[in-house]
């Protein structure tokens, strides 16, 4: 069976660590107050990545937790991956010089395709795309806002640019513990040629078990888990067994 990566997500919002209801911000549940700790927790619990989005950075347009996001590179030496609020090249190559292995565009990803282009020329390997759809449809700016634009048309529109992976979820899933949408997802890896990997409604190992056995001979590389993780209902070391090769 095809191994996925596993990544634990840290979700900041004024400074904490927090997990949203479908990208409702005044429907938050706090984690943790200390986010470095959180992330060593993490890294102690053996997973490889970790996925940090900056939620009120999604919001404002520009980095608003830096000081939580530079306490976890101080804290941890597996790779950090971030999206949230980066929209130009400076704050790029801000993040990938302070430490930062792959940043995260999402809303800039929709609205300007051409940054993802450049970025990815200026430096290979180290952009990722997010795209986070409402029922098949591009939703931008926290999520607050949705597009016309279909979900596989973004991806088939920057896969060519030589983008690391598209990181895909589904907002209505998301934090939801209800299951990921693994129809959409698998239809959207195999609609492109970079990777894909997965996110929003894990809610058990049974959803990352199904997710393993649909993504056989596609190229989902990974699953993005949150409340599933911080509520116990997934034991971490448990689940990396399950995803490994």
């Amino acid at each position: 069976m095809t191994a996925l990566t596993l990544y634990p997500a840290i979700d900041l919002k004024d400074g904490q660590c927090v997990r949203l209801r479908r990208g409702a911000m005044d429907d938050a549940t706090v984690y943790s107050s200390d986010p470095a700790a959180q992330a060593r927790a993490w890294q102690d619990a053996g997973f490889a990545w970790l996925h940090v989005v900056d939620l009120n950075g999604a919001f404002a347009g520009r980095p608003i937790n830096d000081a939580a996001v530079t306490a976890i590179l101080a804290a941890v030496t597996i790779p950090v991956q971030l999206g949230g609020g980066i929209r130009d090249m400076a704050g790029i190559d801000a993040w990938l010089t302070a430490g930062i292995r792959r940043v995260i565009l999402g809303s800039a990803a929709a609205k300007n395709p051409q940054l993802v282009r450049d970025a990815c020329r200026t430096f290979p390997g180290r952009i990722v795309v997010g795209i986070d759809a409402r029922d098949g449809k591009v939703a931008t700016e926290g999520w607050s806002q949705t597009s016309q634009t279909d979900a596989r048309d973004l991806a088939r529109a920057v896969e060519d640019a030589g983008i690391a992976a598209i990181v895909y979820t589904d907002i209505g899933r998301d934090g939801m513990l209800s299951g990921l949408n693994i129809e959409q997802t698998v239809a959207l890896a195999n609609a492109v040629a970079a990777p894909v990997i997965a996110s929003g409604g894990v809610g058990g190992p049974q959803d990352l078990m199904d997710l393993r056995t649909a993504a056989a001979g596609t190229r989902i590389e990974g699953v993005i888990v949150g409340r599933a993780l911080y509520d116990g209902r997934i034991d971490p070391a448990a689940a990396l067994a399950s995803l490994s090769p």
